[in-house]
């Protein structure tokens, strides 16, 4: 996470040295610093001849103006003033960001035209947390391309700087939890195995987290049988990492969240096809999450008691992998006819939620993996799967998803649904066929949480291979952090 923009906030003066970023709406009309620096008509003439248009992040870049000491002035477009929501204000710090690389100082006049509202703190972190996003490059193995050239000082001129200087620190700790999660996931399974990940989730002691890590030795004394059958096949051992950020009352119970921590999955005996198996190194996307958002929760000093439990294995096919037709026994004392070796997430989630559910009694559960194929095909990779026992929870998440555009879509769980894992050999089986597998996967899931408030994020499609945006140039898109950090924000903080 090297290399990033230096975000600071000011009340201060027009700068007279850099570059000056100033904005307009839809209709060209100028902000007031704008006109500023129109005062011999410039920027007016300039919009004219090159036939501007303000729409949102449009850009109009004037180099060398007038002004002796300005090397540029870029005039933005804002659209419909109306229109912006708060993932636009995080757009167009990514815009900014992107477009001004090579400014070595950047002054952005953060205002809106006459006659409309002020810009508010909340938004000037949210344009300062974007620059942060777009700037992030997973390139530290890159020996011979290191010339990227250093990212600017970035001061952000508004009216409401004392605000934003102290919500700051909490915005730019969400988008370093965001950062973490991709670099989670970007890394080489080489690199981030099991017991490399353990380490790194210790590393959140640093921001008050209280961290315990459970080997192999401790996870079968606790008969963690069907997270061990997952990793009994490879050489690198499993480990399990619990999180806990202690911020609220003392009397309160904790919230908590569980990621599949995958590090990298060949599919075991049911062998994955060559073709695209090295993103596997990916299908640890939902525990990156995890620790991504308690680094986030930890950094802003979350007024809440949340745990984070990540389950850790490697899943591969040598002599002493888990076979096809094997039967287990969860920790939960159910057991489960394994159809499919390929079907592992399910596994290693349905001890890790059973034992923090007995362990901590939350208040709800969520899970994230990148679980199924099928809900890839379901959804694309524009929002997530959203599958829960609890009305009032979903609503909750689907809210947070639309205010972080980290989005998700609620499928359906039922017992024609849930029947179809039921097996003549044991109480379950791991698959439940070639039909509804992102639902069958839920219900799984599901049978391991017993009353207790519960969703499951399916995230295959969202964390890796993801779109890029204004705020995200990676394979990873840290996908979950700021999702569920908003849910706990608006919901469950003292």
């Amino acid at each position: 996470m090297s290399n990033l923009p230096k975000i600071s906030f000011t009340a201060g003066n027009l700068p007279t040295k850099g570059t000056v970023v100033v904005f307009c709406d839809g209709k060209n009309n100028l902000t007031a610093s704008a006109k500023l620096l129109d005062n011999k008509g410039v920027l007016t003439k300039a919009i004219k001849v090159s036939e501007f248009k303000g729409g949102f992040g449009k850009m109009l870049d004037i180099v060398a103006p007038a002004e002796p000491e300005l090397d540029r002035i870029c005039i933005v477009g804002l659209g419909d003033i109306s229109e912006l929501s708060e993932h636009h204000w995080l757009r167009l710090g990514g815009k900014l960001g992107s477009s001004l690389k090579k400014s070595k100082k950047v002054g952005v006049m953060l205002e809106l035209p006459e006659a409309t509202k002020p810009v508010t703190a909340k938004q000037a972190t949210d344009v300062g947390q974007g620059a942060l996003l777009e700037a992030y490059r997973f390139d530290r193995y890159k020996t011979k391309s290191k010339s990227r050239p250093s990212s600017p000082a970035v001061a952000i001129h508004t009216k409401s700087a004392s605000a934003a200087k102290k919500l700051w620190e909490g915005v730019e700790g969400v988008g370093q939890g965001v950062m973490l999660a991709r670099d989670l996931v970007n890394e080489p399974a080489n690199i981030l195995t099991p017991k490399d990940f353990a380490k790194r989730a210790m590393e959140l002691k640093k921001l008050g987290c209280k961290v315990e890590i459970l080997d192999e030795k401790q996870m079968k004394a606790l008969k963690m049988n069907t997270l061990l059958g997952v990793a009994q096949g490879s050489r690198n051992p499993p480990r399990m990492a619990i999180i806990q950020w202690k911020g609220g009352k003392a009397k309160d119970k904790p919230v908590a969240f569980v990621g599949k921590g995958v590090t990298f999955d060949t599919g075991g005996i049911s062998l994955k096809p060559g073709g695209g198996m090295e993103d596997m190194k990916g299908d640890m996307g939902g525990a990156a999450a995890v620790a991504g958002l308690m680094h986030a929760l930890a950094a802003r000093k979350a007024k809440a008691n949340v745990v984070g439990i990540i389950a850790m294995v490697e899943n591969m096919p040598d002599g002493d992998a888990q076979r096809p037709g094997d039967i287990v026994t969860s920790m939960s004392g159910q057991t489960i006819e394994i159809l499919n070796t390929d079907a592992e997430g399910r596994l290693i989630l349905a001890d890790a939620l059973w034992h923090c559910n007995k362990k901590f009694k939350p208040k709800f559960m969520i899970n994230l993996a990148t679980l199924t194929g099928a809900i890839l095909v379901a959804l694309g990779n524009q929002h997530a799967g959203l599958f829960s026992n609890d009305d009032k929870l979903s609503e909750q998440l689907t809210k947070a998803g639309l205010d972080t555009n980290e989005k998700l879509w609620r499928m359906p769980l039922t017992p024609e649904y849930d029947k179809l894992i039921d097996s003549k050999n044991a109480d379950m089986k791991n698959i439940g066929g070639r039909l509804a597998g992102s639902i069958t996967a839920g219900q799984f899931l599901q049978r391991f949480v017993k009353d207790t408030p519960w969703a499951h994020l399916d995230i295959a499609g969202t964390a890796m291979s993801s779109p890029q945006t204004e705020i995200n140039k990676s394979w990873a898109s840290g996908y979950g952090v700021r999702l569920l950090d908003r849910l706990v924000a608006d919901n469950y903080e003292s």
